[in-house]
């Protein structure tokens, strides 16, 4: 388990004794990491807006309940990830898709199967320049936004916020084996899909270790609308703007 930093030991020392003032360098340092994980999982800015301010009032909130054996990091991206997947489910209509049918499909003598211009997809000549441009972005991110959302979470904490197999697993509470099986299967998915999308070569597409630089462009618009002025003991926080 990765062990809390000295400095998380002051500031959530702080914020046990009701110091809100210790949320202002908190959210220096994580409001936007948890703004692109929540970005990510809910697929919608306003939600991951409201999902950043959730977490730091949590956070406020529950620091009591901070035990300190983990480090502070992980424990806020936990929070993100559990309210991000709680509001994604209390919004989304539809049923979600099946990992199986973003993957590759193969021929009983274990060659690939789909037209030929998959078999022969490679994104290795593609520039950095093609492929982070505006429409690159949104293939990626729309890419992301059909895998099932605890494949999503993955992808998202290990290729994006960079975490260990052993941090993800914290995060998540599963096995590292569990993390890395996840993972694969997931930028397995994520390949295939640009693979459909771009075959043509219509469009640029690479390998999913691409989906850092192409989903870390984006940043939340502005602060989420909370302060160490703002009220914390209670009711809804008011936006300031």
């Amino acid at each position: 388990m990765t062990p809390p930093e000295a400095g998380d030991v002051d500031l959530f020392g702080r914020l046990r004794a009701g110091d809100a003032a210790a949320l202002e360098p908190l959210m220096n340092r994580f409001a936007s990491r948890v703004y692109r994980v929540a970005s990510g999982i809910c697929g919608s800015s306003s939600d991951a807006e409201e999902v950043v301010q959730d977490v730091f009032l949590t956070v406020f909130r529950k620091a009591g309940s901070f035990e300190g054996r983990a480090a502070l990091g992980t424990w806020l991206y936990r929070i993100a990830v559990n309210m991000s997947l709680n509001k994604r489910r209390g919004k989304r209509a539809e049923v979600e898709e099946s990992l199986e049918d973003l993957l590759p499909a193969y021929l009983e003598d274990g060659h690939r199967q789909g037209d030929r211009s998959f078999l022969l997809a490679d994104w290795s000549s593609m520039p950095d320049e093609t492929l982070l441009s505006k429409e690159g972005r949104e293939v990626i991110q729309a890419a992301v936004a059909r895998l099932p959302e605890h494949y999503r979470a993955v992808l998202l904490l290990r290729d994006v916020e960079e975490l260990s197999s052993e941090e993800v697993g914290e995060v998540l509470g599963e096995s590292v084996a569990s993390v890395k099986s996840r993972l694969h299967r997931a930028r397995m998915a994520l390949r295939e899909q640009l693979t459909r999308s771009y075959a043509s070569g219509s469009a640029p597409a690479r390998t999913a270790t691409n989906a850092h630089a192409a989903l870390t462009t984006a940043s939340p618009s502005a602060r989420p609308a909370i302060s160490a002025t703002a009220p914390m003991s209670g009711g809804p926080v008011k936006n300031p703007r």
